[in-house]
């Protein structure tokens, strides 16, 4: 009889552990979550600054290169357009809000991607 009680002991200990321990690993999980949406958002102005520094290198107008960014970058991303002697560099950036779900104060981070083209032949800078 002895046997069946420390039995049913363990199990409620296994119970009280896992009620501690789960919300631990949601928290965990909503985090990373956030966390992978921010490498997503990054990948995103790699690509806005690398397209943005193409069309701007064959002569693309800044008006059309910059109305094209805002539909293909991350809302909220700014973009900022460097002329060099031959070269045409395009940086993007943005602030990374953490979502309102997450439920834990955390600050934004602030995302940059930078973009260099050499301007092709016959493309006015």
């Amino acid at each position: 009889m002895q046997q069946s009680t420390r039995s049913a002991d363990e199990a409620g200990m296994v119970t009280a552990e896992t009620a501690v321990v789960l919300p631990i690993v949601a928290a965990f999980v909503l985090v990373l979550l956030w966390l992978i949406s921010t490498v997503v958002t990054e990948v995103r102005l790699v690509d806005a600054a690398r397209d943005a520094a193409r069309s701007l290198a064959r002569g693309d107008d800044e008006a059309v290169v910059r109305a094209g960014f805002a539909d293909t970058g991350p809302a909220g991303a700014q973009l900022t357009v460097v002329h060099d002697d031959a070269d045409v560099t395009a940086d993007v950036s943005v602030s990374a809000q953490p979502p309102g779900w997450l439920l834990v104060p955390l600050p934004p981070i602030e995302l940059h991607a930078s973009a260099t083209a050499q301007v092709e032949g016959g493309a006015e800078p």
